[in-house]
């Protein structure tokens, strides 16, 4: 491997001329500049980013923590955040827990250990662990949907609570009274505050929000598909006047493109015999068939906000903490319509509305 020695060698310079030419940390002759930087070029040198970070302090790369790559969300995330750091001349060291705890606490410790100049953490685990971890690193730190009690960092964050209540009222709004419930794990704040938003919007039009149609899940399609098809056999195996669940609200979208497969194989119509909507607003959301209605802000957007907020806790570490709520919006899509309409003789192939 090629040294500043030998830059310097083959420009026929010193190699603290080769250094202030790289750094930019002297005026140097531009016959001089021309020679080092052609050396540079004709034998491939590459600067070492670990010796440069220890005379600066600083390696210019950002660690961010997801708890699985495989969901389109987190994927859409990391390439608002990639966006934001690689304008502002940070590259991006993504790990995936794998939504597993001990992982997680492993790729934080990693990452600290790489003296990563900030932390971006989207992820699953125990709060007093990570907090300990945040306590003891010192390091730039943004989370994303998720609180971790006395942790210096900044957030970011869905209304999920305001989302999930969104997603209820337009079912309601179109005439549906038992609308069933696919929820996250119980343990993630995100699943907590969507179904809350369930239990608002039932209890703000004067229903019970009936506990029996919650059914928890994973975030996965394979969960949702899981959690749909227990709720559909029950519905089914009631008597038949007993009353029937029209619509399904999903806590994400992935969960809603399962329930959407349950339904197929139920023989339901979606949504002449049942409505599905989601939460999130992924890309994937909208060439799925039906289209998925759904809850969700740019999630791109969500990721640079969080990149940019980063950045500046990074050149500010001292700067007052700040908290970033977005508002999702209704996505009306082919998913949902009025209850109890006849099932239409054929599927029609009609342009999703985004």
């Amino acid at each position: 491997m090629s040294t500043i020695k030998d830059v310097a060698s083959r420009a026929g310079v010193s190699f603290t001329t080769v250094s202030h030419v790289l750094n930019n940390t002297r005026p140097v002759s531009a016959e001089a500049r021309r020679r080092v930087l052609e050396a540079v070029e004709e034998i491939g040198y590459l600067p070492s980013a670990v010796a440069r970070s220890l005379r600066t302090s600083e390696t210019k790369i950002v660690g961010v923590l997801v708890p699985n790559v495989q969901n389109p969300f987190f994927a859409e995330l990391v390439c608002g955040v990639e966006e934001s750091c690689r304008l502002a001349g940070y590259s991006v060291f993504l790990c995936n827990s794998d939504n597993d705890p001990k992982r997680q606490q492993q790729y934080m410790r990693t990452l600290l250990e790489k003296r990563v100049d900030g932390l971006l953490l989207s992820s699953a685990g125990d709060d007093e662990a990570l907090a300990r971890i945040f306590k003891m690193a010192r390091v730039p730190a943004v989370t994303v949907d998720r609180l971790v009690p006395g942790a210096r960092a900044d957030r970011v964050s869905v209304d999920n609570c305001q989302g999930a209540q969104n997603a209820v009222s337009h079912l309601l709004d179109l005439g549906h009274q038992r609308i069933a419930c696919i929820s996250g794990p119980a343990e993630f704040e995100v699943s907590r505050e969507r179904l809350q938003g369930w239990r608002n919007a039932l209890q703000a039009r004067g229903l019970d929000a009936d506990e029996r149609l919650v059914i928890s899940s994973d975030f996965s399609s394979q969960g949702g598909y899981a959690a749909a098809c227990r709720l559909l056999q029950a519905q089914r195996d009631l008597p038949a006047a007993a009353p029937k669940v029209t619509a399904i609200f999903a806590s994400n979208d992935l969960m809603a493109i399962g329930a959407l497969r349950a339904a197929a194989e139920f023989g339901l119509a979606v949504p002449q015999q049942l409505s599905v909507i989601g939460f999130d607003d992924i890309e994937l959301g909208r060439y799925v068939f039906p289209a998925l209605t759904t809850v969700g802000c740019s999630i791109k957007a969500l990721g640079q906000q969080a990149g940019q907020m980063l950045i500046e806790r990074i050149d500010q570490a001292e700067a007052e903490l700040r908290e970033v709520l977005m508002t999702p919006s209704l996505v009306l899509r082919e998913s949902t319509c009025a209850p109890n309409l006849s099932p239409s003789p054929g599927p029609s192939f009609k342009a999703s509305k985004k």
